[in-house]
């Protein structure tokens, strides 16, 4: 139970700089000119070093042990929040981007590193309940965005953004006590033998295929387009030949798990799962990068503020009941998954249309209830299904849906934002105010069309002056973001629509093969035989 409560403080850690880091990303646009674009980047590689933690952690951490990869996590929190600490005002917008971004890169680097560590072990820790012991470990993630929430509405303006971002370190230093000196079981996969080739024949080809255009989008876009572009200057990382290396790059992941997996094609199952795990990534997190600041704009910042810690509370709560939805209403993970799709529509949907704050707590509790389950029970899932994959494929699925947001979900609602908010003015003939205050850079993400966003300072000046009081280009500019959150969500809603469809087929599958159960290693490999 030790080892559970520390995996769940090392999650709460995450959280807890995830939260902060959204509450003061408007202190960030306001500070250093940044476009809904540029925060978004920013957001998403709060996300995108992820991956690199917890598939690479995944990957050894059978060879090497918890203990480990417990102190190097620390020691990236360490780094993370002295880089992160650099920008202060009148810095260049470029180099103030470039160290929160790698800031941000380096902290979820450690987050991934310790979720390497903290899923395999409570499903090693609890194989008859795996469901219900996942859900409880990453009860931690809202429990961390609460205390974030709380923290920067209680403090607000009165401390530094700096100040604020520095206490998730708190909960580093209790999560490091707690795992220390700890011993750590191993997996059914490694108690057997098993070799990194025989548990990846499960991903093979086609969940390699998965990863390794994640990593090509990271490497091109992240990596080439934003870190490497920032340190030389040069535009040869935005370049054709960059896309070629960066092509090779998830071209060269694909082929290492060919060959460690003796061109292995993988189960369709576990692509399938990783598929949607990839949505979810998206959804889940991309949403709650962005829920609080959009809420926030359709109503007021503290109403936002309020109704993110009540979503996140609600989160919490509800991830202990998982066992309880199991046990009382026979609900398979698959039915579970399936059902909170749907929520999840309903939420979004209803959130864009809200006028009042109880209209909001309404929409909220919806989408919340949806959102709850969706990512400790598809870790459960392939842990059920697919045990002789050890650690590998719930840290692999892990990093591909945390990739997915950083190159797809928080930059893409940074840019569906300006983009719909620009759509706006010109629609409504207010084409000069947008030219007159458009950010320096206009807002493009992946092949979509560039567009003129409004300039981040400006817009939170407009925003900041009383509704009554402001002038009219003010007041343009704030109810065209109003119009553009409200479309965003609703476009959002497009990708829980498809993570339903997917379920759908596989409650068919399960329903075909005499239902849904989990598999030890000999059921496993007799089910393949």
């Amino acid at each position: 139970m030790r080892l559970l409560w520390a995996g769940f403080m090392a999650i709460l850690a995450a959280g807890v700089g995830f939260s902060i880091r959204n509450g003061i990303g408007g202190q960030w646009a306001s500070l250093f000119g940044f476009t809904g674009l540029q925060v978004g980047l920013i957001g998403g590689a709060g996300f995108s070093g992820f991956c690199f933690g917890i598939i690479i952690g995944g990957v050894i951490v059978d060879r090497i042990g918890y203990g480990k990869l417990v102190v190097t996590a620390f020691l990236l929190h360490l780094l993370s929040a002295a880089i992160t600490l650099i920008p202060s005002a009148g810095m260049a917008q470029q180099s103030a981007f470039l160290a929160l971004f790698i800031g941000t890169f380096t902290f979820s680097l450690a987050n991934g590193t310790l979720e390497a560590v903290a899923n395999p072990l409570v499903a090693t820790l609890f194989p008859e309940n795996r469901t219900h012991y996942l859900n409880i470990l990453h009860a931690s993630w809202p429990a961390g965005m609460i205390l974030g929430a709380l923290i920067t509405l209680a403090v607000g303006s009165s401390w530094s953004w700096k100040a604020q971002l520095a206490l998730y370190l708190v909960p580093t230093v209790i999560y490091g006590f707690m795992f220390f000196g700890q011993s750590f079981p191993r997996s059914e996969a490694s108690a057997k033998g098993l070799s990194l080739g025989e548990m990846m024949k499960d991903v093979g080809i086609l969940g390699g295929a998965v990863a390794g255009f994640f990593l090509y989008l990271f490497t091109r876009d992240a990596l080439g387009g934003n870190i490497l572009r920032g340190l030389t200057g040069s535009d040869f990382f935005v370049s054709a030949n960059w896309n070629y290396i960066s092509m090779a790059a998830g071209a060269g992941f694909l082929l290492w798990v060919a060959v460690i997996t003796k061109f292995a094609i993988g189960h369709w199952l576990l692509f399938v799962l990783f598929l949607a795990h990839s949505i979810i990534g998206s959804l889940e997190l991309g949403t709650d990068s962005w829920i609080e600041a959009i809420n926030g704009t359709i109503l007021s910042p503290s109403e936002g503020k309020i109704l993110f810690i009540f979503a996140s509370a609600m989160m919490f709560g509800l991830r202990f009941c998982a066992h309880w939805i199991e046990d009382k209403l026979k609900f398979s993970p698959i039915t579970i998954l399936f059902v909170c799709s749907l929520f999840a529509i309903a939420g979004l949907y209803a959130a864009s249309g809200v006028t009042a704050i109880g209209m909001a707590f309404g929409a909220m509790l919806i989408y919340s209830i949806g959102k709850t389950f969706f990512w400790p029970t598809m870790l459960a899932v392939v842990s059920d299904r697919f045990p002789s994959t050890g650690a590998v494929a719930i840290s692999m699925m892990g990093g591909i849906a945390m990739l997915s947001v950083g190159q797809l979900g928080g930059p893409g609602l940074g840019y569906g934002k300006d983009r719909f908010t620009a759509e706006h003015m010109k629609a409504n003939g207010q084409t000069a105010i947008l030219e007159a205050n458009k950010a320096e850079k206009p807002s493009q993400w992946l092949e979509f069309e560039a567009v003129s966003a409004l300039d981040g300072k400006k817009l939170e000046e407009a925003k900041s002056v009383a509704a009554d009081k402001r002038t009219p280009e003010q007041k343009a500019m704030a109810e065209a973001e109003i119009a553009g959150c409200r479309k965003l969500l609703r476009t959002d809603a497009m990708l829980p629509i498809g993570m339903a469809v997917i379920y759908l087929l596989l409650l068919f599958y399960f329903k075909s093969i005499g239902g849904y159960k989990p598999l030890t290693i000999a059921e496993e490999e007799a089910a393949k035989a």
